[in-house]
């Protein structure tokens, strides 16, 4: 996130280096897009070097529209982590619900004639296979390539750090729900305006923690808010992807080389996949899962008084907030979870299948 410009600066001179860095990906990203636009138009034609060029395309057009996304929601994204920070990262934790956060945790030169370019400009090989312009192509492509490959991580690896703390928040707080109603100490309240009191304590827990489970939830809003554009575009370019790599891995007369390479980019952006959308699951389940842990804790216990009968009614109306799980959606068409995972590969499997069928035409 550093190197992609996206950091808390501390002050002014931080805050330039911040903004460089952010002008400079944007410009890498973008000189990406065009190499990669540019080879695709010349590659237009050939069947099997388009599809191989496709996937160029796809991925460099993600990164692009992650990064922007992402730029547009700077602000918010940059209080995200912060909250995170401070809030969920460096908190005043017992030794199980540290445990809960800890676990959260566990993520030779060639001469002018065969010098080849990571990716084909289709410019004049007769003066710029020579030096110095091959070496400027060169760097050129290989700063712009570096870029692409952090801003294709970055911002899904935060997401899936946030979610996981976020979720271990939640499991934080059905722990807190589920002792909070323990009678351990109803001994020392003998007398029935003690008892009175010890329902007053009790209920005074319980508002603290539906403050945190308030507080969790506008986190869960806000999550939604910044990163809702990227889940969409994630989830619609991700089973083309998976398609094209199939499609080239599997595909005959394909050097071996570039088929290894699109294998392994297969297997990567399927593990990709899961990842995030286990992240997302987590939250779901977790946050469903405090309705439980509030009925499951010892309730009936407690004395019938009038803060007993309000701790009471608190709790049916957190149970019920809980049934609707909070959760982050493809820009509002559908929720994100395991089931979509396994939805997107069925995708990309009747992708691959039309794509074969067309070229065997």
């Amino acid at each position: 996130m550093r190197i992609a410009g996206f950091w808390l600066s501390k002050n002014y001179a931080e805050e330039r280096r911040r903004k460089f860095a952010t002008t400079y990906s944007v410009s890498a990203v973008v000189i990406a897009v065009g190499i990669v636009t540019r080879d695709l138009y010349f590659s237009w034609g050939d069947f099997s070097d388009t599809v191989y060029t496709m996937c160029n395309v796809v991925t460099v057009v993600l990164v692009l529209l992650k990064f922007l996304v992402s730029l547009t929601y700077k602000k918010e994204l940059i209080g995200l982590i912060q909250y995170a920070k401070t809030n969920f990262w460096h908190s005043n934790y017992d030794s199980y619900e540290q445990m809960i956060v800890d676990k959260c945790k566990q993520n030779i030169g060639k001469n002018d004639t065969d010098r080849i370019l990571p990716f084909n400009l289709w410019l004049n090989n007769t003066i710029y296979n020579t030096t110095p312009y091959f070496e400027m192509q060169f760097v050129l492509e290989i700063l712009s390539l570096y870029h692409v490959g952090v801003c294709y991580l970055c911002f899904d690896n935060i997401l899936c750090i946030i979610n996981l703390h976020t979720a271990g928040q939640f499991r934080i707080l059905q722990y807190r729900f589920a002792n909070m109603c323990n009678t351990n100490d109803l001994e020392k309240f003998h007398e029935v305006s003690e008892k009175s009191s010890y329902s007053m304590y009790k209920y005074r827990r319980l508002k603290t923690y539906i403050q945190q489970h308030q507080m969790l939830i506008g986190y869960c809003k806000s999550l939604e808010h910044v990163f809702n554009l990227i889940v969409f575009w994630q989830v619609s370019l991700f089973s083309l992807l998976i398609c094209l790599d199939g499609y080239l891995a599997l595909t005959s007369g394909i050097p071996f080389t570039r088929r290894l390479v699109f294998t392994i980019h297969m297997m990567g952006s399927i593990y990709q996949l899961l990842m995030f959308t286990y992240s997302c699951d987590t939250l779901i389940r977790d946050s469903s899962n405090v309705g439980i842990a509030v009925y499951g804790s010892l309730w009936s216990l407690l004395p019938m008084d009038k803060y007993g009968k309000m701790l009471r009614r608190d709790m049916i109306l957190v149970i019920l907030r809980s049934k609707t799980p909070c959760c982050l959606t493809a820009s509002g068409f559908f929720i994100v979870s395991l089931e979509t995972y396994t939805k997107i590969l069925s995708t990309a499997v009747s992708y691959f299948t039309l794509l074969k069928n067309s070229s065997d035409m």
